[in-house]
């Protein structure tokens, strides 16, 4: 069948995603930066928020088991936007055109119901999006199935007439497995592109 929608991730194929920016000030040092965001304010810990948990909640526990980085750990919830720099190069141009020529786009994204709230507002090339599958709203995150069924069932559609498009291998794996058909996005806009285009999309 053919593609008749995109499907985008967008976490590190819309816009730029680095726990450590909110540290950019805080912790002038690079090499202390890095350790910190290895060690206490990790993706690993951060996953949490995107599986649901409020920010109060998780900044509370984390700053119970390191005392001594409490000022730096409120700065997670305090700081949040920081961590997203800015928009991933070409991508969003191609959300532009794929609008321009009337192709329905959607959105699945691993995002925390506070972190979203913050960033939303600042992102207007979302308009673009018919619905968006947000993890800490559904209580699913990828790679599980059941988000991918679930965005299936809320976008109308069949997975064979999707295109998704993740940076993530194992996001992209759940997917295909599904029926989906996918893009491994990895930072080549000109790559995305040249599918779109193949599919008949650009």
């Amino acid at each position: 069948m053919m593609v008749k929608a995109v499907v985008w991730d967008i976490g590190r194929v819309l816009i730029q995603f680095d726990l450590a920016g909110i540290y950019a000030e805080a912790i002038p040092d690079p090499a202390e930066r890095t350790r910190f965001v290895a060690e206490v304010v990790t993706e690993e810990w951060h996953s949490q928020h995107d599986e649901g948990v409020p920010f109060a909640e998780m900044v509370a526990a984390r700053t119970a088991e390191f005392p001594q980085h409490a000022a730096h750990i409120a700065l997670y919830a305090s700081n949040w936007l920081a961590s997203l720099p800015g928009p991933v190069p070409g991508t969003p141009e191609l959300v532009e055109r794929l609008a321009a020529r009337g192709v329905p786009q959607y959105a699945i994204t691993n995002f925390g119901a506070d972190s979203w709230a913050l960033f939303r507002p600042t992102f207007p090339v979302l308009d673009h999006m018919r619905d968006i599958v947000i993890s800490a709203v559904e209580r699913l995150t990828k790679p599980d199935p059941a988000i991918f069924r679930l965005a299936a069932r809320r976008f109308g559609r069949t997975p064979e007439t999707m295109l998704f498009i993740d940076d993530n291998p194992a996001n992209i794996a759940s997917a295909q497995a599904l029926g989906w058909q996918v893009h491994h996005f990895t930072g080549d806009w000109r790559a995305l592109e040249a599918q779109l285009q193949a599919l008949g999309l650009l």
